[in-house]
């Protein structure tokens, strides 16, 4: 895991409501998560503080409070649109926002009972989101971008891997995506980050999409890539199926097959960094497995 910039305190947050946002510093404050890119501290019942702990996270952070209000109108499942944002303050350097509390757990603990109804439920809340971009949408050299442009980064993920994965299946796999041709339609919004550590589900049911850092415009097989991680082989026609019927475009064949390739890319990435998170490594071996399966 990165290092933190910035020590991010349920203290520093008490400090910063009393200073920003008044009428909510008597809540109590505690922390919830602590990820790679951002500290979650729970406000009271129903809200959550958002403050990056390294710098490279303000900028993503950023595209959050910009775009998640002009885009959860039309999706169907919960997102953390900000519904306050902070400024820099306090010693502290960056934005930083409150959002909604979304009940339940992550799927990467705790899966959707039902996994058909899961990739249907997923597949309708990706077609409301790969809609055309706005112009002006954030753009991201790391997903939503050719496929073919991750090959270098395939390549040294798998010398770090070593011995860990078959190199022959995995180029056979990537090869074959990698030469699929590329979006060729208007760029599409794109969630970017999409896998079961973000997706979360309440009784039983997958209740909300969170963590759109990432988000970005490009091709939408970086999202499809989900199928992969979260559903078993037998549930994907359901998946393509929904998506295909809901989506404002016709989706072909080709876009399948790269998000195959995006879902290998990322396990890749997944198990060559995830030494100190066991749920990330958790996540790539099970990606991996199910892409060369």
């Amino acid at each position: 895991m990165p290092a933190a910039e910035v020590d991010v305190s349920p203290g520093l947050v008490r400090r910063l409501l009393a200073a920003q946002q008044p009428d909510l510093a008597h809540l109590p404050v505690e922390v919830m998560a602590n990820g790679w890119d951002n500290v979650m501290c729970r406000i009271g019942d129903v809200l959550v503080a958002r403050l990056p702990r390294r710098e490279v996270a303000a900028r993503l952070l950023v595209h959050e409070q910009r775009w998640l209000p002009v885009l959860e109108p039309r999706l169907p499942l919960p997102v953390p649109a900000p519904v306050r944002n902070g400024q820099p303050d306090l010693d502290y350097p960056w934005p930083w926002s409150i959002v909604p509390f979304l009940p339940g757990e992550i799927a990467a603990r705790k899966p959707p009972a039902d996994l058909r109804d899961a990739a249907v439920s997923l597949a309708g809340f990706l077609a409301a989101l790969h809609t055309p971009a706005a112009p002006d949408a954030p753009m991201n050299p790391y997903r939503g971008v050719p496929l073919a442009d991750r090959g270098a980064t395939v390549t040294q993920n798998l010398s770090v891997l070593g011995s860990l994965v078959d190199h022959g299946a995995v180029m056979r796999v990537w090869e074959a995506a990698a030469a699929a041709p590329t979006w060729g339609r208007p760029p599409s919004w794109v969630h970017g980050d999409l896998h079961p550590a973000n997706i979360l589900v309440h009784h039983g049911r997958i209740s909300g999409v969170i963590d759109f850092g990432d988000i970005t415009s490009g091709d939408p097989a970086t999202d499809l890539s989900v199928a992969w991680m979260l559903l078993p082989t037998e549930c994907h026609d359901a998946f393509q199926n929904a998506y295909r019927a809901a989506a404002e475009y016709v989706p072909d064949d080709h876009i399948w097959a790269r998000a195959r390739g995006w879902a290998l890319a990322l396990s890749l990435a997944f198990l060559a960094h995830s030494a100190d998170n066991p749920l990330i490594a958790e996540i790539g071996h099970h990606t991996i497995n199910a892409v060369l399966a």
